[in-house]
């Protein structure tokens, strides 16, 4: 009878060891699987940031361009609008210091 206790014990741990390698076989393939999916995923959201940050720094280079565009023109009509400005206002003053010469020098006469 200690026989076939000692036998049954023996293939229940037997079948017990088997059973636990067979579980830590599996396990150790869905780790694996787990591991090439993350990569996977990885790797697409890298490729897709990738992407999205190269078109948004192209669409930014071509709004600085346009802004900067815009910017030299209105520059280029504020000056024009000031000199034209200064120009009218210098004109101005040599006519009122044209004649407050020309009365000067008429009183100088007198």
């Amino acid at each position: 009878m200690k026989k076939n206790v000692l036998a049954i014990l023996a293939f229940g741990l037997f079948a017990t060891a088997v059973h636990a390698q067979e579980t830590v076989k599996q396990e150790a393939k869905n780790v694996g699987t787990a591991i090439d999916k993350g990569a996977k995923a990885t790797e697409k959201g890298v490729k897709d940031g990738a992407n999205w940050v190269g078109k948004t720094a192209t669409k930014g280079a071509k709004a600085t361009k346009k802004g900067v565009k815009s910017g030299t023109k209105w520059v280029g009509k504020t000056a024009t609008k000031g000199a034209k400005s200064v120009e009218k206002t210098a004109v101005k003053g040599a006519d009122a210091v044209a004649d407050g010469y020309k009365d000067v020098k008429a009183d100088l006469k007198k």
